[in-house]
């Protein structure tokens, strides 16, 4: 029997085809300040298309120690953790084995980082080839994605400490 699966594979990052990081705030449901979250996902427009996207994500997830669909893992209490969030001059920067992505967050949530000294992040497996760079998203489409049972489930969550240059 001939396995397929990500177990089985070498990673590389061109599976994954374009990858996106978004950035946006929103009031958290325990004390109503606003909380910075990072979203990372696949256009899933990689040579071999969706499932070999899903699959590379998974490969790399399950590789930097982040489960997916919980628990979240916390970078201040795993300090071997290889995800790192540098903020500096108005970027956001996630660092991970094999990637490095940088986006540019709104003002509320560079204010919301930097109040509460750490982001949520979710890498999900799940591509969504509607939201390209560059193109607005909609909050109800945002919200329908991350929300969503699926998006949920097939994604690492971690809430990582944000860094700086400046120490």
């Amino acid at each position: 029997m001939t396995s397929t699966s990500s177990e089985n594979r070498t990673f590389r990052a061109a599976d994954m085809g374009t990858l996106t990081v978004v950035a946006w705030s929103g009031e958290h449901p325990d004390d109503e300040a606003d909380m910075p979250f990072l979203l990372a996902y696949s256009l899933g427009d990689g040579e071999d298309g969706p499932e070999s996207a899903t699959e590379a994500i998974e490969l790399l997830l399950r590789n930097t120690g982040l489960p997916l669909g919980g628990p979240v893992v916390e970078s201040s209490r795993n300090p071997g953790l290889p995800v790192t969030l540098l903020v500096e001059a108005g970027q956001a920067v996630l660092n991970m084995p094999h990637l490095n992505a940088k986006c540019t967050p709104p003002p509320e949530w560079l204010a919301a980082v930097a109040e509460r000294g750490h982001a949520y992040f979710m890498f999900t497996t799940r591509p969504w080839p509607e939201a390209k760079p560059g193109v607005p998203l909609t909050e109800e489409a945002l919200a329908a994605f991350v929300g969503s049972e699926e998006t949920m489930a097939n994604s690492a969550h971690c809430m990582l400490t944000a860094k700086s240059l400046r120490g």
